[in-house]
């Protein structure tokens, strides 16, 4: 069902200190409606998953972190940690209900990432050649999400391996919110390379920031042709690190343009192409806002420290 509605979304100088000054690929093609059955099918799931990284690496462990666990039922943790600080929370999980090994990834607060992905730390460097061996040379990465995501790499990966292994699923989600988006999405292609090609790769994240070039938005296309990133209104980190500066978004766009605070339905668009003129990449500087990056998105879900007890 996630290829479904994935494929709504569908259809450089020399670097100074490892900054490209460029402007990758910008999509203007009309949007399309997405519907609140093909949200609650392929979107809400991943979006409870989202909220519980928030919740801490103890209270996650024993699945007893309140409401964002009790809404996911029969979950088992295969593994959990984080220390709130370079290495931000995240666990891995088996979910009988959807027969899949999830693995997902705490954010930050808004104003946080916003300095993550400004900072010096914002340079494009080459990808990491054993956790992303079918890369070119082409394709370039922020190196300070590429560096977060390389601290529990490896144990993601064994431990995913491991996993499919005892339960005999087929299927893997990567997700996350914020910088937890940006770690789910590397997470989702290091898994892709590595994985056998009869083992689905899914992500579906939130509030995405910008992640690579336009090498690497282009490889991702190829790689993850069902990727969904969510935007939320008037969200200001999914045009963080800027477009001029060679960072550029896959297809998948989900936009949120508006939720009703009564019934906590979200209207959503699909967003062709990359870079959607349409969508979140077109919204005017004056008009951003830094509440949209918590939410709440639809169906009552928010993220950020607030929305776990635990």
């Amino acid at each position: 069902m996630i290829a479904v509605l994935a494929s709504l979304a569908r259809a450089a100088p020399a670097p100074l200190f490892g900054i490209h000054i460029d402007s990758g690929s910008e999509s203007k093609d009309d949007t399309v409606k997405v519907s609140q059955d093909d949200i609650t099918t392929n979107i809400l799931r991943p979006a409870l998953f989202s909220r519980t990284a928030y919740c801490s690496a103890e209270a996650v462990t024993d699945w007893g972190c309140g409401g964002p666990c009790d809404a996911l039922p029969n979950v088992k943790v295969l593994t959990a940690g984080g220390d709130d600080g370079a290495i931000p929370g995240f666990f891995v999980a088996s979910d009988p209900e959807s027969e899949t090994i999830v693995v997902a990834h705490q954010g930050t607060e808004p104003k946080k990432v916003l300095s993550i992905a400004n900072d010096l730390e914002f340079a494009q460097v080459e990808p990491n050649a054993t956790l992303f061996p079918k890369t070119g040379d082409d394709v370039k990465l922020h190196d300070g999400f590429q560096a977060t995501q390389g601290r529990t790499a490896d144990l993601v990966l064994s431990t995913v391996k491991n996993g499919l292994s005892s339960t005999g699923f087929k299927r893997v989600l990567t997700t996350g919110h914020s910088l937890g988006a940006a770690v789910a999405s590397l997470d989702a292609a290091m898994l892709r390379m590595a994985l056998p090609d009869d083992i689905e790769v899914d992500s579906v994240v939130f509030g995405l920031p910008r992640v690579g070039n336009q090498a690497w938005a282009d490889l991702y296309d190829s790689l993850l042709p069902n990727f969904i990133h969510v935007t939320n209104q008037n969200d200001p980190v999914p045009n963080v690190p800027p477009h001029e500066f060679d960072f550029e978004h896959p297809q998948g766009e989900i936009h949120i343009t508006s939720v009703d605070d009564k019934t906590g339905n979200a209207t959503m668009l699909g967003c062709p192409g990359q870079e959607n003129q349409n969508c979140a990449a077109g919204k005017s500087l004056l008009d951003l806002s830094i509440p949209n990056h918590l939410g709440p998105y639809f169906g009552g879900i928010s993220f950020g420290g607030k929305a776990c007890p635990a």
